[in-house]
């Protein structure tokens, strides 16, 4: 019944954290609503099949489980999201803090772009 209880609260801190990303424009809502799902599936499923069922991030939520995919429009905004970081930190830290980001988009950006559609 505990463990119930702390996947369920983990579920709420990430669907919160996910909220947040809604109106923050470099914080991504899906990951943590897909973290959201995998902690809800073992402490609330009739919470993980509301995340599902929702018409705005259901179908995003279904693709990823079902497929293990990431819609065109998806991956397009997350990589410019990143590039706009990269720039951002260029030009306001300059070198050598620019690799950091740069490194980062380098990975995450590949195995993002590298998922089915």
């Amino acid at each position: 019944m505990l463990r119930r209880r702390l996947w369920t609260a983990a579920g709420l801190a990430f669907v919160a954290i996910g909220a947040v990303g809604v109106v923050l424009p470099l914080l991504p809502t899906v990951p943590f609503l897909l973290l959201a799902l995998f902690c809800f599936a073992r402490g609330n499923p009739a919470w993980e099949q509301h995340l599902l069922s929702h018409p705005k991030y259901g179908p995003p939520l279904r693709q990823w489980r079902e497929r293990r995919a990431i819609s065109r429009r998806a991956k397009i905004a997350a990589l410019s999201a990143m590039a706009i970081s990269v720039a951002v930190t260029a030009l306001s830290a300059g070198w050598p803090w620019v690799m950091v980001p740069l490194g980062v988009m380098a990975i995450s950006g590949t195995w993002i772009w590298t998922r089915a559609e």
